[in-house]
């Protein structure tokens, strides 16, 4: 068990992605913390839909204690001032990247559910409080942090796979298809890329001059260290090629969130972005301790409650 702890803070950058992407940082850049979470708990996977004036983010929210996350908005008005916030989806499994995005007429969410063993599309029933299944995506291995773009007339989905754990972190996948909703066709060359520094969807895709930019997560130091832009070159349904450019690190103003930060999603004027500070405490230990303790006790539940 790892006894150090992640510890997320996502922010409001006051620029857009296509700005931080072509200056290479965010440091110097204005920005908003969303608010400070207690102890050996945080706010992660930042995305979010302008909608009225106001700004609506979504987070996956995360517990040490209970371990698995779920999903809350946090609504900002044009001045980003946080006006409300509130639950929006909770599942038995561990929920989070919550990518939230407008098509076909409707509000989507396509949230990280790795654990549930498929990957499945909500759609907006009463935005942004009420969500409803809508689609499960088939694909060629359960998915990872699933990042759709429509781009040329078609869908394209790029995932890494949860096939092995190492994967997670450095096979990307692509898929395409005709509508959201699918079917859905994995790409023949996949994984169409092998990369622990460049591989991991780590954000909201954007184009510029013509092609796809994807943030991809940097993991080679540490998960989630750094985003690099992922410039798509090539992109058929039979041909890839890609272009990792230099990390965008968590800049000396950010301390102590400092050691990583993992999503670059734009947000029309403003970009959300989220940084690290790993934590030790007596606090933590004392959580894991508490942990096994009750692993323990319910495997000899089990084992009593089987013996004839």
């Amino acid at each position: 068990m790892a006894l150090r702890k992640d510890i997320w803070r996502p922010a409001i950058v006051q620029a857009t992605a296509q700005e931080i992407v072509a200056r290479g940082s965010i440091e110097g850049l204005p920005w908003h913390w969303l608010p400070p979470m207690g102890s050996f708990r945080f706010l992660a996977d930042p995305f979010g839909l302008w909608r009225d004036g106001r700004l609506y983010v979504f987070v996956e929210t995360y517990d040490y204690r209970i371990r698995i996350g779920a999903i809350e908005v946090l609504v900002y008005d044009a001045a980003l001032r946080l006006v409300d916030r509130h639950p929006v989806l909770n599942e038995p499994w561990h929920l989070s990247y919550p990518l939230v995005f407008e098509a076909e007429g409707e509000t989507w969410m396509l949230p990280e559910a790795h654990r549930s063993g498929r990957l499945t599309l909500y759609r907006a029933i009463d935005f942004p409080r009420r969500w409803e299944a809508a689609h499960v995506i088939a694909l060629d291995h359960v998915p990872v942090d699933a990042t759709p773009v429509f781009h040329d007339g078609r869908w394209w989905l790029f995932y890494t796979s949860a096939s092995r754990e190492p994967d997670k972190m450095s096979a990307l996948h692509v898929a395409f298809a005709d509508r959201l909703a699918g079917p859905w066709t994995p790409h023949p060359g996949n994984p169409v890329r092998v990369d622990i520094a460049s591989a991991r969807p780590g954000g909201m895709p954007i184009v510029v001059d013509g092609r796809i930019v994807l943030p991809v997560q940097d993991c080679s130091r540490t998960y989630g260290g750094a985003i690099r832009p992922l410039t798509v070159t090539t992109l058929t349904s039979d041909r890839f090629a890609a272009t990792a450019g230099p990390p965008l690190l968590a800049p000396p103003a950010a301390t102590p969130f400092v050691e990583g930060l993992h999503t670059l999603a734009a947000a029309g004027p403003v970009t959300l972005v989220d940084m690290k500070r790993t934590e030790l405490s007596p606090h933590g230990l004392s959580i894991e301790a508490i942990r096994e303790i009750r692993k323990l006790a319910r495997r000899i539940r089990t084992s009593r409650g089987g013996r004839g």
